[in-house]
Protein backbone atom coordinates (compact mmCIF):
# COMPACT_ATOMS: atom_id res chain seq x y z
CA UNK A 1 0.00 0.00 0.00
CA UNK A 2 1.06 3.54 -0.98
CA UNK A 3 1.51 6.32 1.91
CA UNK A 4 -0.74 8.93 1.86
CA UNK A 5 -1.85 11.89 4.25
CA UNK A 6 -4.05 11.03 6.94
CA UNK A 7 -6.83 13.00 5.64
CA UNK A 8 -10.49 13.02 5.10
CA UNK A 9 -11.00 12.62 1.19
CA UNK A 10 -14.72 13.10 -0.32
CA UNK A 11 -14.94 11.42 -3.71
CA UNK A 12 -18.66 11.88 -5.70
CA UNK A 13 -19.73 9.35 -7.95
CA UNK A 14 -23.83 8.57 -9.19
CA UNK A 15 -26.39 7.73 -6.32
CA UNK A 16 -27.15 3.88 -7.20
CA UNK A 17 -29.03 3.11 -4.39
CA UNK A 18 -30.14 5.64 -1.08
CA UNK A 19 -29.10 4.82 2.17
CA UNK A 20 -25.84 5.70 4.15
CA UNK A 21 -23.40 3.01 5.76
CA UNK A 22 -20.21 3.25 7.51
CA UNK A 23 -17.67 0.41 7.43
CA UNK A 24 -14.45 -0.82 6.47
CA UNK A 25 -13.41 -1.41 3.16
CA UNK A 26 -12.79 -4.48 1.47
CA UNK A 27 -11.42 -4.54 -2.42
CA UNK A 28 -12.22 -6.66 -4.40
CA UNK A 29 -10.80 -4.89 -7.60
CA UNK A 30 -8.08 -7.22 -10.38
CA UNK A 31 -6.23 -6.05 -13.46
CA UNK A 32 -9.10 -7.86 -15.33
CA UNK A 33 -7.83 -7.54 -19.68
CA UNK A 34 -6.55 -4.14 -19.51
CA UNK A 35 -3.35 -5.10 -18.17
CA UNK A 36 -2.02 -7.86 -20.62
CA UNK A 37 1.48 -8.72 -22.11
CA UNK A 38 1.64 -9.29 -25.80
CA UNK A 39 4.36 -11.98 -26.95
CA UNK A 40 4.83 -13.86 -30.02
CA UNK A 41 4.72 -17.91 -30.42
CA UNK A 42 6.18 -20.44 -32.50
CA UNK A 43 4.22 -22.37 -35.07
CA UNK A 44 4.47 -25.29 -33.38
CA UNK A 45 3.20 -23.62 -29.78
CA UNK A 46 0.11 -22.25 -31.74
CA UNK A 47 -2.16 -25.26 -30.83
CA UNK A 48 -1.18 -25.98 -27.04
CA UNK A 49 -1.99 -22.06 -27.03
CA UNK A 50 -5.31 -22.54 -28.62
CA UNK A 51 -6.18 -25.29 -25.98
CA UNK A 52 -5.09 -23.20 -23.25
CA UNK A 53 -7.60 -20.34 -24.07
CA UNK A 54 -10.05 -23.36 -24.55
CA UNK A 55 -9.36 -24.76 -20.84
CA UNK A 56 -9.91 -21.50 -19.26
CA UNK A 57 -12.82 -20.61 -21.28
CA UNK A 58 -14.00 -24.50 -20.24
CA UNK A 59 -13.06 -23.37 -16.44
CA UNK A 60 -15.16 -20.33 -16.72
CA UNK A 61 -17.78 -21.80 -17.67
CA UNK A 62 -17.84 -24.44 -14.80
CA UNK A 63 -17.30 -21.98 -12.46
CA UNK A 64 -20.63 -20.00 -13.52
CA UNK A 65 -22.67 -23.25 -13.08
CA UNK A 66 -21.35 -24.15 -9.95
CA UNK A 67 -21.81 -19.92 -8.80
CA UNK A 68 -25.75 -20.43 -10.52
CA UNK A 69 -26.46 -23.17 -8.27
CA UNK A 70 -25.34 -21.91 -4.97
CA UNK A 71 -26.84 -18.23 -5.58
CA UNK A 72 -28.84 -17.67 -2.29
CA UNK A 73 -32.66 -17.70 -3.07
CA UNK A 74 -33.16 -14.13 -2.27
CA UNK A 75 -31.05 -13.00 -5.76
CA UNK A 76 -32.04 -16.24 -7.56
CA UNK A 77 -33.73 -13.98 -10.43
CA UNK A 78 -31.48 -11.34 -10.44
CA UNK A 79 -28.48 -14.66 -11.06
CA UNK A 80 -30.35 -15.21 -14.47
CA UNK A 81 -28.08 -12.56 -16.27
CA UNK A 82 -25.66 -15.85 -15.37
CA UNK A 83 -27.65 -17.39 -18.19
CA UNK A 84 -26.72 -15.22 -20.87
CA UNK A 85 -22.99 -14.86 -19.94
CA UNK A 86 -22.59 -18.98 -20.62
CA UNK A 87 -24.07 -17.99 -24.01
CA UNK A 88 -21.47 -15.68 -24.65
CA UNK A 89 -18.59 -18.08 -23.67
CA UNK A 90 -19.67 -19.65 -26.77
CA UNK A 91 -20.35 -16.65 -28.68
CA UNK A 92 -18.15 -16.49 -32.55
CA UNK A 93 -17.54 -13.30 -31.91
CA UNK A 94 -15.04 -13.49 -28.69
CA UNK A 95 -14.63 -17.04 -28.93
CA UNK A 96 -14.35 -17.69 -32.46
CA UNK A 97 -12.51 -14.66 -33.30
CA UNK A 98 -9.73 -15.16 -30.24
CA UNK A 99 -8.82 -18.11 -31.45
CA UNK A 100 -8.78 -16.80 -34.79
CA UNK A 101 -6.34 -14.07 -33.54
CA UNK A 102 -3.90 -16.63 -31.98
CA UNK A 103 -3.49 -18.83 -35.12
CA UNK A 104 -3.44 -16.00 -37.45
CA UNK A 105 -0.99 -13.24 -35.62
CA UNK A 106 1.06 -16.03 -33.59
CA UNK A 107 0.06 -14.39 -30.42
CA UNK A 108 -0.34 -15.69 -26.90
CA UNK A 109 -4.30 -16.07 -25.90
CA UNK A 110 -4.15 -13.32 -23.23
CA UNK A 111 -3.44 -10.82 -25.87
CA UNK A 112 -5.71 -12.27 -28.33
CA UNK A 113 -8.77 -12.39 -25.77
CA UNK A 114 -7.55 -8.70 -25.13
CA UNK A 115 -7.49 -7.83 -28.76
CA UNK A 116 -10.95 -9.10 -29.23
CA UNK A 117 -12.74 -7.71 -26.21
CA UNK A 118 -11.29 -4.00 -26.85
CA UNK A 119 -12.91 -4.25 -30.73
CA UNK A 120 -15.98 -5.56 -29.31
CA UNK A 121 -16.43 -3.11 -26.27
CA UNK A 122 -15.50 -0.16 -28.92
CA UNK A 123 -18.52 -1.20 -31.18
CA UNK A 124 -20.99 -1.43 -28.53
CA UNK A 125 -19.99 1.34 -26.66
CA UNK A 126 -20.25 3.07 -29.71
CA UNK A 127 -24.22 1.97 -30.26
CA UNK A 128 -26.63 4.97 -29.48
CA UNK A 129 -29.11 2.27 -28.02
CA UNK A 130 -28.57 2.19 -24.41
CA UNK A 131 -29.74 -1.48 -23.70
CA UNK A 132 -27.30 -2.51 -26.34
CA UNK A 133 -24.37 -0.84 -25.05
CA UNK A 134 -24.94 -2.50 -22.34
CA UNK A 135 -23.76 -5.45 -23.61
CA UNK A 136 -20.23 -4.04 -23.85
CA UNK A 137 -20.43 -4.67 -19.48
CA UNK A 138 -21.16 -8.44 -19.84
CA UNK A 139 -18.11 -9.26 -22.80
CA UNK A 140 -16.18 -7.37 -20.43
CA UNK A 141 -17.51 -9.59 -16.88
CA UNK A 142 -17.01 -12.55 -19.34
CA UNK A 143 -13.92 -12.00 -20.40
CA UNK A 144 -12.24 -10.93 -17.21
CA UNK A 145 -13.34 -14.41 -15.76
CA UNK A 146 -11.87 -16.31 -19.14
CA UNK A 147 -8.63 -13.83 -17.82
CA UNK A 148 -7.96 -15.13 -14.97
CA UNK A 149 -7.78 -18.83 -15.61
CA UNK A 150 -5.43 -17.80 -18.37
CA UNK A 151 -3.08 -15.89 -15.82
CA UNK A 152 -3.71 -17.95 -12.61
CA UNK A 153 -5.32 -14.79 -11.06
CA UNK A 154 -7.40 -16.21 -7.86
CA UNK A 155 -10.97 -14.27 -7.88
CA UNK A 156 -12.32 -12.77 -4.85
CA UNK A 157 -15.04 -14.60 -3.64
CA UNK A 158 -17.59 -13.17 -2.31
CA UNK A 159 -19.44 -15.90 -1.09
CA UNK A 160 -17.24 -16.56 1.67
CA UNK A 161 -16.94 -13.21 2.98
CA UNK A 162 -17.80 -13.41 6.81
CA UNK A 163 -17.14 -10.19 8.18
CA UNK A 164 -18.97 -6.78 7.78
CA UNK A 165 -17.83 -4.62 5.04
CA UNK A 166 -18.30 -2.13 2.12
CA UNK A 167 -17.09 -3.75 -1.18
CA UNK A 168 -14.85 -1.72 -3.38
CA UNK A 169 -14.44 -2.64 -7.35
CA UNK A 170 -13.51 -1.57 -10.21
CA UNK A 171 -17.18 -3.32 -11.28
CA UNK A 172 -19.02 -6.01 -9.68
CA UNK A 173 -20.45 -8.58 -12.12
CA UNK A 174 -23.27 -10.04 -11.89
CA UNK A 175 -21.78 -13.57 -10.74
CA UNK A 176 -20.30 -11.34 -7.94
CA UNK A 177 -23.69 -9.81 -6.77
CA UNK A 178 -25.51 -13.00 -7.25
CA UNK A 179 -22.83 -14.56 -4.23
CA UNK A 180 -23.70 -11.47 -1.74
CA UNK A 181 -24.26 -12.34 1.77
CA UNK A 182 -26.44 -9.61 3.24
CA UNK A 183 -25.34 -10.23 7.27
CA UNK A 184 -21.84 -9.24 5.94
CA UNK A 185 -22.31 -6.98 3.16
CA UNK A 186 -23.43 -3.08 3.95
CA UNK A 187 -22.75 -1.10 0.46
CA UNK A 188 -21.13 -0.83 -2.44
CA UNK A 189 -18.58 1.52 -4.31
CA UNK A 190 -17.29 0.79 -7.86
CA UNK A 191 -15.33 2.70 -10.78
CA UNK A 192 -18.39 1.73 -13.38
CA UNK A 193 -21.68 1.57 -13.82
CA UNK A 194 -24.11 4.06 -13.39
CA UNK A 195 -28.09 4.34 -12.04
CA UNK A 196 -29.46 1.40 -14.83
CA UNK A 197 -26.62 -0.94 -14.57
CA UNK A 198 -26.99 -4.61 -13.15
CA UNK A 199 -25.04 -3.20 -9.72
CA UNK A 200 -27.12 -1.04 -9.19
CA UNK A 201 -30.57 -2.75 -9.71
CA UNK A 202 -29.89 -5.00 -6.86
CA UNK A 203 -28.23 -2.66 -4.30
CA UNK A 204 -31.57 -0.83 -4.81
CA UNK A 205 -33.83 -4.60 -4.67
CA UNK A 206 -31.82 -5.37 -1.37
CA UNK A 207 -31.53 -1.96 0.33
CA UNK A 208 -28.07 -1.92 -0.08
CA UNK A 209 -26.30 1.87 -0.11
CA UNK A 210 -24.70 2.22 -3.40
CA UNK A 211 -22.30 4.52 -4.87
CA UNK A 212 -21.41 3.79 -8.26
CA UNK A 213 -18.57 5.42 -11.29
CA UNK A 214 -15.99 7.12 -9.09
CA UNK A 215 -13.13 6.35 -11.45
CA UNK A 216 -10.45 6.61 -8.70
CA UNK A 217 -12.12 4.48 -6.03
CA UNK A 218 -10.02 1.64 -6.33
CA UNK A 219 -6.92 3.67 -6.66
CA UNK A 220 -7.51 6.09 -3.40
CA UNK A 221 -9.43 3.81 -1.44
CA UNK A 222 -7.45 0.84 0.26
CA UNK A 223 -8.02 -2.81 2.38
CA UNK A 224 -9.60 -1.86 5.70
CA UNK A 225 -9.99 2.05 4.92
CA UNK A 226 -12.95 3.57 7.26
CA UNK A 227 -15.55 4.96 4.31
CA UNK A 228 -18.92 6.34 4.63
CA UNK A 229 -20.92 5.49 1.78
CA UNK A 230 -23.91 7.94 1.09
CA UNK A 231 -25.99 6.39 -1.74
CA UNK A 232 -28.21 9.01 -1.30
CA UNK A 233 -26.23 11.73 -2.34
CA UNK A 234 -24.30 9.91 -4.41
CA UNK A 235 -20.76 10.59 -2.20
CA UNK A 236 -17.94 8.49 -0.57
CA UNK A 237 -15.44 9.44 2.07
CA UNK A 238 -12.70 7.81 2.90
CA UNK A 239 -11.06 8.36 6.60
CA UNK A 240 -13.51 10.82 7.63
CA UNK A 241 -12.82 12.53 10.81
CA UNK A 242 -14.31 12.19 14.33
CA UNK A 243 -16.64 15.32 13.62
CA UNK A 244 -17.96 13.70 9.96
CA UNK A 245 -18.56 10.08 12.11
CA UNK A 246 -20.66 11.90 14.30
CA UNK A 247 -22.52 13.99 11.44
CA UNK A 248 -23.02 10.60 9.30
CA UNK A 249 -23.98 8.41 12.35
CA UNK A 250 -26.91 11.32 12.76
CA UNK A 251 -27.62 11.31 9.54
CA UNK A 252 -27.80 7.04 9.01
CA UNK A 253 -30.72 7.55 12.40
CA UNK A 254 -32.52 9.86 10.60
CA UNK A 255 -32.55 8.61 7.79
CA UNK A 256 -33.80 4.73 8.83
CA UNK A 257 -36.29 6.46 10.93
CA UNK A 258 -37.90 8.27 7.81
CA UNK A 259 -37.72 5.16 5.86
CA UNK A 260 -39.72 3.65 8.29
CA UNK A 261 -42.32 6.16 8.49
CA UNK A 262 -42.39 5.84 4.77
CA UNK A 263 -42.74 2.59 4.55
CA UNK A 264 -45.54 2.23 6.98
CA UNK A 265 -47.42 5.43 5.15
CA UNK A 266 -46.79 3.50 1.86
CA UNK A 267 -48.79 0.89 3.34
CA UNK A 268 -51.95 3.41 3.62
CA UNK A 269 -54.29 3.21 0.57
CA UNK A 270 -54.21 6.57 -1.53
CA UNK A 271 -57.94 8.12 -0.90
CA UNK A 272 -58.62 11.61 -1.20
CA UNK A 273 -60.32 13.85 1.69
CA UNK A 274 -63.16 13.07 0.63
CA UNK A 275 -63.63 9.38 -0.40
CA UNK A 276 -61.91 8.73 -4.14
CA UNK A 277 -59.90 6.28 -4.26
CA UNK A 278 -56.73 6.14 -6.72
CA UNK A 279 -54.40 3.21 -7.27
CA UNK A 280 -51.08 3.96 -6.68
CA UNK A 281 -48.47 1.34 -9.02
CA UNK A 282 -45.24 1.09 -10.41
CA UNK A 283 -43.56 0.71 -13.78
CA UNK A 284 -40.95 -2.31 -13.82
CA UNK A 285 -38.51 -3.63 -16.66
CA UNK A 286 -37.36 -6.66 -15.15
CA UNK A 287 -38.73 -8.92 -13.23
CA UNK A 288 -36.74 -8.59 -9.77
CA UNK A 289 -37.97 -4.94 -9.74
CA UNK A 290 -41.12 -6.14 -8.35
CA UNK A 291 -39.40 -6.15 -4.88
CA UNK A 292 -39.18 -2.82 -4.98
CA UNK A 293 -43.08 -2.17 -6.08
CA UNK A 294 -44.28 -4.24 -3.26
CA UNK A 295 -41.97 -2.33 -0.57
CA UNK A 296 -42.95 1.18 -1.24
CA UNK A 297 -46.50 -0.21 -1.17
CA UNK A 298 -47.35 0.15 -4.47
CA UNK A 299 -51.08 -1.11 -5.86
CA UNK A 300 -49.86 -3.80 -8.53
CA UNK A 301 -48.12 -3.20 -11.89
CA UNK A 302 -49.17 -0.05 -13.85
CA UNK A 303 -46.43 -1.35 -17.00
CA UNK A 304 -44.23 -4.11 -17.16
CA UNK A 305 -42.07 -3.23 -20.22
CA UNK A 306 -40.59 -6.31 -21.98
CA UNK A 307 -38.76 -5.48 -24.38
CA UNK A 308 -35.72 -6.29 -22.12
CA UNK A 309 -36.19 -9.83 -23.01
CA UNK A 310 -35.32 -9.45 -26.82
CA UNK A 311 -32.42 -6.98 -26.07
CA UNK A 312 -28.53 -8.06 -26.03
CA UNK A 313 -29.25 -11.33 -27.37
CA UNK A 314 -29.06 -13.39 -30.56
CA UNK A 315 -32.40 -14.48 -31.15
CA UNK A 316 -36.41 -13.69 -30.01
CA UNK A 317 -37.04 -15.47 -26.90
CA UNK A 318 -38.85 -18.52 -26.75
CA UNK A 319 -42.64 -18.72 -25.32
CA UNK A 320 -41.30 -20.63 -22.23
CA UNK A 321 -38.83 -18.28 -21.36
CA UNK A 322 -41.23 -14.79 -21.30
CA UNK A 323 -44.08 -17.21 -19.73
CA UNK A 324 -41.21 -17.84 -17.19
CA UNK A 325 -40.43 -14.05 -16.24
CA UNK A 326 -43.94 -13.08 -16.81
CA UNK A 327 -45.09 -15.72 -14.23
CA UNK A 328 -42.46 -14.63 -11.88
CA UNK A 329 -43.96 -11.42 -11.12
CA UNK A 330 -47.44 -12.58 -11.58
CA UNK A 331 -47.12 -15.00 -8.71
CA UNK A 332 -45.78 -12.06 -6.59
CA UNK A 333 -48.36 -10.27 -6.89
CA UNK A 334 -51.73 -12.70 -7.67
CA UNK A 335 -54.18 -10.38 -6.09
CA UNK A 336 -53.13 -7.13 -7.76
CA UNK A 337 -53.27 -5.83 -11.40
CA UNK A 338 -50.02 -7.00 -13.69
CA UNK A 339 -50.13 -4.46 -16.45
CA UNK A 340 -47.89 -6.42 -19.79
CA UNK A 341 -46.96 -4.12 -22.11
CA UNK A 342 -46.12 -5.96 -25.56
CA UNK A 343 -43.47 -5.50 -27.20
CA UNK A 344 -42.10 -2.16 -27.69
CA UNK A 345 -38.85 -2.24 -29.96
CA UNK A 346 -37.16 -0.71 -33.36
CA UNK A 347 -37.78 2.92 -31.98
CA UNK A 348 -35.45 3.88 -29.21
CA UNK A 349 -34.73 0.20 -28.58
CA UNK A 350 -34.14 -1.91 -31.09
CA UNK A 351 -32.98 -5.58 -32.13
CA UNK A 352 -30.26 -6.28 -33.85
CA UNK A 353 -31.74 -9.70 -35.61
CA UNK A 354 -35.38 -8.40 -35.91
CA UNK A 355 -35.53 -5.83 -38.25
CA UNK A 356 -32.79 -5.24 -41.24
CA UNK A 357 -33.81 -2.34 -42.44
CA UNK A 358 -32.18 1.13 -41.62
CA UNK A 359 -34.64 3.60 -40.91
CA UNK A 360 -33.76 7.73 -41.04
CA UNK A 361 -36.42 8.40 -38.09
CA UNK A 362 -36.82 4.74 -36.12
CA UNK A 363 -39.11 7.02 -33.63
CA UNK A 364 -41.67 7.49 -36.88
CA UNK A 365 -40.84 4.06 -38.15
CA UNK A 366 -41.37 0.69 -37.80
CA UNK A 367 -41.68 0.24 -34.04
CA UNK A 368 -44.13 -1.01 -31.29
CA UNK A 369 -47.20 -2.63 -32.75
CA UNK A 370 -46.64 -1.75 -36.11
CA UNK A 371 -43.30 -4.06 -35.55
CA UNK A 372 -45.53 -6.89 -33.94
CA UNK A 373 -48.36 -6.93 -36.87
CA UNK A 374 -45.73 -7.15 -39.53
CA UNK A 375 -44.06 -10.40 -37.22
CA UNK A 376 -46.92 -11.93 -36.08
CA UNK A 377 -45.74 -15.20 -35.50
CA UNK A 378 -43.67 -13.42 -33.00
CA UNK A 379 -46.57 -11.46 -31.69
CA UNK A 380 -48.13 -14.37 -31.05
CA UNK A 381 -45.67 -15.91 -29.10
CA UNK A 382 -45.94 -13.33 -26.43
CA UNK A 383 -48.98 -13.21 -26.63
CA UNK A 384 -49.51 -17.02 -25.38
CA UNK A 385 -47.22 -16.59 -23.10
CA UNK A 386 -49.20 -13.35 -21.43
CA UNK A 387 -52.17 -15.57 -21.46
CA UNK A 388 -50.42 -18.62 -19.85
CA UNK A 389 -48.71 -16.24 -16.90
CA UNK A 390 -52.68 -14.75 -16.74
CA UNK A 391 -53.79 -18.03 -15.78
CA UNK A 392 -51.81 -17.52 -12.39
CA UNK A 393 -53.41 -13.97 -11.66
CA UNK A 394 -55.19 -10.59 -12.52
CA UNK A 395 -53.03 -9.83 -16.00
CA UNK A 396 -53.88 -7.16 -18.18
CA UNK A 397 -52.18 -6.59 -21.69
CA UNK A 398 -51.08 -3.17 -22.84
CA UNK A 399 -50.42 -2.56 -26.89
CA UNK A 400 -48.46 0.53 -27.37
CA UNK A 401 -48.16 2.84 -30.12
CA UNK A 402 -51.48 2.60 -31.37
CA UNK A 403 -52.24 5.37 -33.70
CA UNK A 404 -55.27 4.08 -35.84
CA UNK A 405 -58.24 1.71 -35.40
CA UNK A 406 -56.95 -0.99 -37.61
CA UNK A 407 -54.28 -1.58 -35.55
CA UNK A 408 -56.59 -2.25 -32.48
CA UNK A 409 -58.77 -4.51 -34.84
CA UNK A 410 -55.64 -6.62 -36.06
CA UNK A 411 -54.47 -6.73 -32.82
CA UNK A 412 -57.74 -8.31 -31.24
CA UNK A 413 -57.30 -11.10 -34.31
CA UNK A 414 -54.56 -12.32 -33.29
CA UNK A 415 -55.12 -12.35 -29.49
CA UNK A 416 -57.90 -14.69 -30.90
CA UNK A 417 -55.44 -16.79 -32.86
CA UNK A 418 -53.27 -16.96 -30.16
CA UNK A 419 -56.09 -18.13 -27.80
CA UNK A 420 -57.64 -20.99 -30.37
CA UNK A 421 -54.13 -22.33 -30.60
CA UNK A 422 -53.73 -22.55 -27.09
CA UNK A 423 -57.09 -24.25 -26.91
CA UNK A 424 -56.41 -27.21 -29.18
CA UNK A 425 -53.11 -27.80 -27.11
CA UNK A 426 -55.33 -27.77 -23.66
CA UNK A 427 -53.09 -25.37 -22.27
CA UNK A 428 -53.43 -23.69 -18.73
CA UNK A 429 -54.23 -20.04 -19.87
CA UNK A 430 -56.74 -16.60 -19.67
CA UNK A 431 -58.37 -15.87 -22.83
CA UNK A 432 -60.05 -12.91 -21.72
CA UNK A 433 -57.91 -10.63 -20.52
CA UNK A 434 -58.45 -6.92 -19.89
CA UNK A 435 -57.20 -4.88 -23.59
CA UNK A 436 -55.91 -1.64 -22.81
CA UNK A 437 -53.86 0.96 -25.36
CA UNK A 438 -51.73 3.53 -24.71
CA UNK A 439 -52.10 7.13 -25.78
CA UNK A 440 -49.26 8.40 -26.73
CA UNK A 441 -49.88 9.58 -30.01
CA UNK A 442 -51.97 12.79 -31.10
CA UNK A 443 -53.85 10.74 -33.68
CA UNK A 444 -55.17 8.43 -30.58
CA UNK A 445 -56.27 11.47 -28.52
CA UNK A 446 -58.26 13.11 -31.75
CA UNK A 447 -60.09 9.67 -31.89
CA UNK A 448 -60.35 8.78 -28.25
CA UNK A 449 -63.76 8.95 -27.98
CA UNK A 450 -63.89 6.42 -30.89
CA UNK A 451 -61.36 3.96 -29.65
CA UNK A 452 -62.95 3.86 -25.98
CA UNK A 453 -65.62 2.14 -27.38
CA UNK A 454 -63.16 -1.06 -28.48
CA UNK A 455 -60.97 -1.24 -25.70
CA UNK A 456 -61.29 -1.78 -21.75
CA UNK A 457 -58.62 0.96 -20.73
CA UNK A 458 -56.52 3.56 -21.54
CA UNK A 459 -53.25 4.27 -20.40
CA UNK A 460 -51.75 7.64 -21.53
CA UNK A 461 -47.88 7.22 -22.11
CA UNK A 462 -47.02 11.45 -21.45
CA UNK A 463 -43.42 10.31 -22.18
CA UNK A 464 -44.11 9.80 -26.28
CA UNK A 465 -46.80 11.78 -26.14
CA UNK A 466 -45.77 14.93 -25.08
CA UNK A 467 -42.77 14.41 -27.35
CA UNK A 468 -45.26 13.77 -30.62
CA UNK A 469 -47.46 16.48 -30.16
CA UNK A 470 -44.69 19.60 -29.36
CA UNK A 471 -42.00 18.55 -31.61
CA UNK A 472 -39.53 17.91 -29.11
CA UNK A 473 -36.91 14.97 -29.28
CA UNK A 474 -36.22 14.93 -25.47
CA UNK A 475 -32.30 13.37 -25.86
CA UNK A 476 -31.58 16.20 -28.43
CA UNK A 477 -30.26 18.82 -25.74
CA UNK A 478 -30.50 21.50 -28.04
CA UNK A 479 -34.73 21.55 -27.62
CA UNK A 480 -34.91 19.15 -24.29
CA UNK A 481 -35.82 22.56 -22.31
CA UNK A 482 -39.02 22.91 -24.64
CA UNK A 483 -40.02 19.34 -23.22
CA UNK A 484 -42.34 19.70 -19.99
CA UNK A 485 -45.76 18.31 -17.97
CA UNK A 486 -47.11 21.23 -18.05
CA UNK A 487 -47.53 23.13 -21.20
CA UNK A 488 -51.22 24.24 -21.79
CA UNK A 489 -51.01 21.86 -25.12
CA UNK A 490 -50.36 18.74 -22.94
CA UNK A 491 -53.02 19.73 -20.53
CA UNK A 492 -55.71 19.90 -23.11
CA UNK A 493 -54.62 16.65 -24.70
CA UNK A 494 -54.88 15.21 -21.37
CA UNK A 495 -58.39 16.75 -20.58
CA UNK A 496 -59.59 15.52 -24.32
CA UNK A 497 -59.15 11.82 -23.26
CA UNK A 498 -60.26 11.90 -20.27
CA UNK A 499 -63.59 13.12 -21.07
CA UNK A 500 -63.47 10.75 -24.17
CA UNK A 501 -63.25 7.70 -21.33
CA UNK A 502 -65.71 8.95 -19.28
CA UNK A 503 -68.48 9.13 -21.60
CA UNK A 504 -67.90 5.84 -22.56
CA UNK A 505 -66.97 4.59 -18.86
CA UNK A 506 -63.97 3.87 -20.13
CA UNK A 507 -61.23 3.78 -17.05
CA UNK A 508 -57.97 5.74 -18.03
CA UNK A 509 -54.97 4.97 -16.21
CA UNK A 510 -51.61 7.10 -16.60
CA UNK A 511 -47.81 5.17 -16.89
CA UNK A 512 -45.75 8.14 -18.22
CA UNK A 513 -43.09 10.31 -16.21
CA UNK A 514 -45.84 12.44 -15.60
CA UNK A 515 -47.44 10.01 -13.31
CA UNK A 516 -44.68 10.33 -10.32
CA UNK A 517 -44.64 14.20 -10.40
CA UNK A 518 -45.56 15.64 -7.11
CA UNK A 519 -46.39 18.71 -9.15
CA UNK A 520 -48.60 17.37 -11.64
CA UNK A 521 -50.97 15.16 -9.00
CA UNK A 522 -53.42 17.93 -8.02
CA UNK A 523 -54.13 18.20 -11.96
CA UNK A 524 -54.28 14.58 -12.40
CA UNK A 525 -56.55 13.72 -9.64
CA UNK A 526 -58.85 16.66 -10.84
CA UNK A 527 -58.46 14.71 -14.45
CA UNK A 528 -60.47 11.94 -13.03
CA UNK A 529 -57.43 9.55 -13.86
CA UNK A 530 -57.88 7.10 -10.97
CA UNK A 531 -54.88 4.94 -11.43
CA UNK A 532 -51.41 6.14 -11.69
CA UNK A 533 -47.91 4.12 -12.51
CA UNK A 534 -44.56 5.22 -11.59
CA UNK A 535 -41.25 4.60 -10.75
CA UNK A 536 -41.59 2.47 -7.71
CA UNK A 537 -39.61 4.82 -5.40
CA UNK A 538 -42.23 7.71 -5.97
CA UNK A 539 -45.28 5.63 -4.94
CA UNK A 540 -45.29 6.96 -1.26
CA UNK A 541 -44.80 10.71 -1.79
CA UNK A 542 -47.90 10.58 -4.21
CA UNK A 543 -50.01 8.24 -2.33
CA UNK A 544 -49.48 10.89 0.32
CA UNK A 545 -50.46 14.00 -1.79
CA UNK A 546 -53.11 12.19 -2.47
CA UNK A 547 -54.83 11.72 0.85
CA UNK A 548 -54.37 15.40 1.00
CA UNK A 549 -56.13 16.28 -1.57
CA UNK A 550 -60.09 17.12 -2.13
CA UNK A 551 -61.19 15.77 -5.61
CA UNK A 552 -63.65 18.33 -6.18
CA UNK A 553 -61.60 21.20 -5.22
CA UNK A 554 -58.99 19.14 -7.75
CA UNK A 555 -61.61 19.64 -10.61
CA UNK A 556 -62.29 22.80 -10.17
CA UNK A 557 -58.25 23.81 -10.14
CA UNK A 558 -58.14 21.37 -13.21
CA UNK A 559 -60.54 24.06 -15.08
CA UNK A 560 -58.60 27.03 -13.75
CA UNK A 561 -55.19 25.22 -15.31
CA UNK A 562 -56.39 24.64 -18.51
CA UNK A 563 -57.48 28.44 -18.91
CA UNK A 564 -53.16 28.89 -18.67
CA UNK A 565 -51.44 30.06 -21.58
CA UNK A 566 -47.81 28.94 -20.58
CA UNK A 567 -45.87 26.42 -18.57
CA UNK A 568 -44.71 29.10 -16.22
CA UNK A 569 -48.34 30.19 -15.77
CA UNK A 570 -49.48 26.56 -15.02
CA UNK A 571 -46.49 26.31 -12.67
CA UNK A 572 -46.78 28.71 -10.60
CA UNK A 573 -50.77 28.67 -10.05
CA UNK A 574 -50.09 24.76 -8.80
CA UNK A 575 -47.29 26.25 -6.20
CA UNK A 576 -49.59 29.19 -5.14
CA UNK A 577 -52.46 26.73 -4.48
CA UNK A 578 -50.36 23.91 -3.17
CA UNK A 579 -47.15 24.68 -2.78
CA UNK A 580 -47.10 24.48 1.00
CA UNK A 581 -48.47 20.60 1.29
CA UNK A 582 -45.86 19.92 -1.66
CA UNK A 583 -43.24 21.46 -0.05
CA UNK A 584 -43.73 19.69 3.40
CA UNK A 585 -44.57 16.07 1.63
CA UNK A 586 -41.48 16.14 -1.34
CA UNK A 587 -39.10 17.20 1.27
CA UNK A 588 -39.93 14.49 3.57
CA UNK A 589 -39.63 12.26 1.20
CA UNK A 590 -36.74 13.20 -0.82
CA UNK A 591 -34.69 12.89 2.62
CA UNK A 592 -35.99 9.34 3.15
CA UNK A 593 -35.29 7.99 -0.08
CA UNK A 594 -32.90 10.14 -1.38
CA UNK A 595 -31.91 9.86 -5.10
CA UNK A 596 -34.98 7.59 -5.76
CA UNK A 597 -37.43 9.82 -4.64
Amino acid sequence: MTDRPDEEIVLHGIAGSPGICIGKAYLVDKGGVDVVRKYRLSENRLESEKNRFRQAVQQAKEELHRILGDTPEELRDHARILESHLVLLKDKMLYGRTIEIIENEKVNADWALKKTVDRLRTMFESMADPYLKARAVDIVHVSERIMDHLTGDERVDIGKIEKRVILVARDLTPAETSQIQLEWIMGFVTARGGRTSHTSIIARSLQIPAVLGIEEATRVIHNDDIIIVDGTAGVVIVNPSEQTLLEAGNKMVLYEARRARMARESRVEARTVDGVRLEVMGNIELPEEVVSVIDYGGDGIGLYRTEFQYLARKSFPSEDEMYEKYKDVVDVMPDKPVTIRTLDINGDKAVVYGNGEYEANPALGLRAIRYCLQKPEVFKTQLRAIMRAAAHGKVRILIPMISCLEEIVATRRLIEEAAESLARENANFDPDLPLGIMIEVPSTVIMADNFAKEVDFFSIGTNDLIQYAMAIDRGNRLVAHLYSHLKPPVLRLLDIVSRAAAENDTPVYMCGEMAGDPLCTPFLVGLGIRELSMNPASIPIVKKIIRNLDSGQARAFRDKLLRQDSAEAVEGLIRSTYGDLLAEIVENGKEAEGADA
